[in-house]
């Protein structure tokens, strides 16, 4: 049995089950409350966050790890980009600055209250460096690092969804039409409509 632990609005949970849904692995989802975390996934991994994945035993309780345990299993686009050790080496760094870097500005963007020494305006700026990169890489091609998704654009795209959902009106008049675009055939792709389907708590 492969029981996936997950909040459906979390960018970490969000990106793993992505991953899980392509590799074809058939999981278990439990939805928790953040609130009210259960015993079990507690008993699990005492982090308290998710994603939390249990398999035959094993418990992965890191997102980027449970997409590459995934991706292990079944891998069909090659988001893994197995072949091309300097776009293997980009992933890696895109999602590292996405994860150490971006996700700081993101988090004082969308609750600028919580850090009233700059004004939100100032967080939203620091962010659009990581978003003009984004736009930049997307030129003459609908994804970060060639012709078809990797597991950058999917570990990524959560955060860009959050950063740009903070204020729509502002995000569809920025000039990074590349990146609008690349994260408008995210949203409507089945991949991410099926994970972002409702599941009882």
């Amino acid at each position: 049995m492969i029981t996936l632990y997950s909040f459906r609005r979390c960018p970490y949970a969000m990106r793993a089950r992505m991953a899980l849904r392509y590799s074809g692995v058939a999981v278990n989802i439990i939805e928790v409350s953040l609130k009210a975390k259960p015993a079990e996934m507690l008993a699990l991994s005492s982090k308290g966050t998710v994603p939390v994945l249990s398999v035959d035993g094993r418990v992965i309780d890191e997102s980027l790890e449970v997409m590459r345990w995934a991706l292990a299993q079944n891998d069909p686009q090659d988001w893994l980009l197995k072949d091309d050790p300097v776009g293997q080496q980009y992933i890696a760094r895109l999602i590292d600055e996405n994860d150490q870097v971006f996700k700081v500005h993101l988090n004082r963007y969308k609750y600028a209250e919580r850090y009233p020494e700059q004004p939100m305006t100032f967080y939203r700026a620091e962010g659009e460096v990581f978003l003009r990169k984004l736009d930049q890489l997307l030129e003459g091609r609908d994804y970060l690092l060639g012709e078809h998704p990797s597991l950058a654009d999917v570990a990524l795209m959560p955060f860009v969804r959050q950063f740009a959902h903070v204020d729509r009106e502002w995000f569809g008049q920025t000039p990074y039409g590349r990146l609008q675009g690349w994260l408008q055939r995210f949203i409507e792709s089945e991949l991410f409509t099926g994970v972002m389907q409702k599941q009882p708590l």
